[in-house]
């Protein structure tokens, strides 16, 4: 079993800019494939960013393409998303996950392990 623990969301102003970090429990963190997912209210989970386990390999909705940044510590067993230039557009509940799959994997149901999430409000 791999925790999960989210932090660094909160209210900010459009063209603000938040560090969201997850720390993880698992022994073997880089041996999982962790990714950012979103979830606005009425609306279905979504993609936000992927990074493979030794870090190199980065993959991005394009929505977030060129304003946030995945990136991963495996000595530390933390992965951190870096949002700039945020949008009203990207409020929304923020999660990690990690995922032992091989392709498919912007796919939520790729991912075995969760946090609890992590709220960022953007104000207009």
């Amino acid at each position: 079993q791999v925790q999960l623990v989210e932090s660094g969301g909160g209210l900010v102003q459009a063209g603000g800019s938040l560090r969201l970090s997850c720390a993880s429990s698992s022994r073997a963190f880089n041996k999982y494939h962790m990714g950012w997912f979103r979830q606005a209210p009425g609306k279905e989970r979504e993609f936000v960013a992927g990074v493979g386990g030794n870090g190199a390999n980065t993959n991005y909705a394009d929505s977030v393409k060129g304003r946030f940044t995945i990136s991963r510590d495996n000595a530390g067993n933390a992965v951190y998303l870096q949002m700039n230039t945020l949008k009203p557009e990207d409020t929304a509940v923020y999660y990690c996950a990690a995922s032992t799959a091989l392709f498919a994997l912007v796919r939520a149901t790729s991912y075995k392990f969760w946090g609890q999430g992590t709220q960022v409000t953007v104000s207009s």
